[in-house]
């Protein structure tokens, strides 16, 4: 329903274990799959870029052309035609480059969306224990950087190595067609570049392999460190994890600057081969000419030819780079695309369905529970407030209650059913940073009920009581809200989040202080929100608010990851223990 805070009580965890990465040919296979459903656009794409470089050969062999006919002492009405090819040629590239451009784009942004969606998919189906092992860290550098990284590769990379691979071929047959043994001469660089390449390949796959690793690592411990600062102050752990963010950054660091070490001596030998097979070339072709038996404008469009392949070998071996950056990211997006695809369970009941925790017991860190054997029980349409100080383990029961967690032991039953073998939408969590999604305010409340009606949004506006202010805009529900547009007010935004809890009907929904700005009017009519959206729904409150708790049907008491007390308000109050000194000191 809302953006999902780490809990206050988390501690770090240990080191994430990496989600599955597929094998180069099961990338390139997907990416295959993904481009060949616009089969036509992308033949007449790469014909677009065949006529592109074939367009390129054009100069040299004028050029050539004019040095002969300026030699031979020709008329000047002559030197028009070649001139005038040149231009044509030159016109020819540009339409051709434009047109490929635009065919590219068709076939590979799409692709790329569909490659987003899926992986998007699989990862929001992944189960909790999965991403707690991984860290979240490693999810979002593949969901961000990893796209961004392809995306890039796919609009800059691509074409220009396509479009340089296609020269480079025609450019030989270009060599060859002028003469034999200046072609010849030219393909004398070839096995130069062979062996540059020979030295690059193997070591360049596994450095950005470990590059895109390091990279999630790095991001994980800056998150946790983010999420879990003031538990880590709370443990006194905060240099012991300060330093674990620097070795982290440090070692992304030094694999970026080892790639760049192991890229000069790349493109050292990438120079040398354009040297050798330039100066074979001119020696061949001064032979030749001696001999009389080429042209010095044939040895000047081959020399034309060939320097004009170092800007497209150039730049295949520059761009190899992204390339391969863009294939390590492929794998880890094609590593998450490839996972089996997960059915949404069957519908439960939104209505009538109990909650059950049995014997739930949690560890973020080994040997430190942050919830040790809680069992509870709360009936259908009853709610239920957990109370206790800071670091009780409140947060954890909560987003082990609403599905977000993987116990460590234990389970969650609503209905009768696990957690895990209910649809979504079953249990709601309601937190207190809530999130407001650029769109209107009808987009931010038919995220819960795509199929709603103007009637039903209206309705459900009213019972948490924000169907006045709604009104008030100056577009009413078709307001453009979010960052940067409309902004909202906390309580306003949280009347949304209680809004769409109404619209979308679950059987359970768990509210981790779903209130805010403790002492204000504003938190009182949020409370009330709060109450007419569980009407009649199994609820959970993780209450920071003791009023709250007074509201309740039972309250749970919980210390040092344990129930201490549990049973009605009034009845807690009599008893004289933990919650009556909480009580004591909250109503005085």
């Amino acid at each position: 329903m809302t953006a999902t805070v780490e809990p206050a009580d988390t501690p770090v965890a240990a080191a994430p274990a990496t989600l599955p990465t597929s094998t180069p040919r099961e990338a390139a296979r997907l990416s295959w799959a993904l481009l060949s459903r616009r089969r036509a656009t992308l033949v007449a794409c790469l014909l677009a870029f065949l006529l592109d470089a074939a367009a390129g050969l054009v100069a040299p062999y004028m050029l050539g052309r004019l040095v002969d006919l300026t030699t031979e002492g020709a008329d000047r009405s002559t030197l028009v035609g070649p001139i005038v090819a040149i231009g044509v040629a030159a016109l020819v590239t540009g339409v051709a480059t434009v047109v490929a451009m635009s065919l590219l784009a068709r076939v590979a942004e799409p692709a790329l969306a569909e490659l987003r969606e899926d992986v998007l998919d699989r990862a929001l189906h992944l189960d909790g224990r999965t991403i707690e092992a991984a860290g979240i860290g490693d999810v979002l550098s593949r969901v961000g950087d990893d796209v961004r990284l392809v995306s890039t590769s796919i609009t800059q990379a691509v074409p220009r190595v396509l479009g340089s691979v296609l020269a480079i071929v025609l450019t030989a047959f270009g060599l060859l067609g002028l003469d034999w043994r200046l072609g010849l001469a030219g393909l004398t660089a070839i096995p130069f570049y062979v062996l540059g390449l020979r030295w690059y390949l193997p070591r360049s796959g596994p450095y950005y392999r470990r590059e895109r690793e390091a990279n999630g690592v790095r991001a994980e411990a800056f998150l946790t460190g983010v999420h879990g600062s003031r538990t880590l102050r709370a443990f006194g752990l905060a240099e012991d994890h300060q330093r674990t963010v620097d070795a982290a950054s440090w070692r992304s660091a030094q694999i970026s600057i080892d790639v760049y070490r192991m890229l000069t001596r790349y493109y050292a030998r990438n120079n040398r081969a354009e040297l050798l097979g330039l100066l074979a070339i001119l020696l061949v072709g001064f032979a030749l000419v001696r001999g009389d038996a080429v042209t010095v404008g044939a040895v000047t469009a081959a020399a034309l030819l060939f320097h004009r392949l170092f800007n497209p070998i150039g730049a295949v071996m520059s761009l190899f780079d992204d390339i391969q950056s863009a294939g390590a990211s492929l794998t880890r997006l094609a590593g998450l695309a490839l996972l089996p695809a997960v059915a949404d369970p069957p519908p439960a009941r939104r209505t009538g369905a109990g909650l059950e925790v049995r014997d739930l017991h949690h560890e973020y860190a080994a040997g430190r529970p942050a919830v040790d054997g809680v069992t509870l029980s709360v009936a259908p349409g009853r709610r239920v407030a957990v109370v206790g100080s800071t670091g009780a383990g409140k947060s954890t029961l909560g987003v082990a209650v609403a599905g977000r967690l993987t116990p460590t032991r234990g389970e969650v039953l609503v209905g009768g059913a696990p957690i895990g073998a209910t649809s979504a939408g079953t249990v709601a969590l309601v937190t207190q940073e809530t999130h407001v999604f650029s769109g209107t305010v009808r987009d931010n409340l038919t995220l819960a009920a795509p199929a709603a009606t103007d009637a039903d949004l209206t309705s459900a506006l009213s019972v948490v009581g924000a169907d006045r202010w709604v009104a008030a805009l100056d577009r009413g529900l078709d307001t453009p809200v979010g960052d940067g547009v409309g902004a909202l007010t906390p309580a306003q935004a949280q009347q949304l989040a209680l809004a769409r809890v109404v619209l979308a009907d679950p059987a359970v929904v768990v509210l981790d202080e779903a209130t805010a700005e403790a002492g204000s009017a504003g938190a009182r009519d949020l409370e009330a929100a709060a109450l007419a959206a569980t009407e009649g729904r199994t609820t959970l409150m993780i209450a920071h608010r003791l009023s709250q708790a007074a509201a309740a049907d039972e309250v749970v008491v919980m210390e040092v990851g344990r129930v201490v007390e549990q049973g009605p308000h009034a009845e807690l109050v009599a008893a004289g223990g933990r919650y009556a000194a909480l009580w004591a000191a909250w109503s005085g």
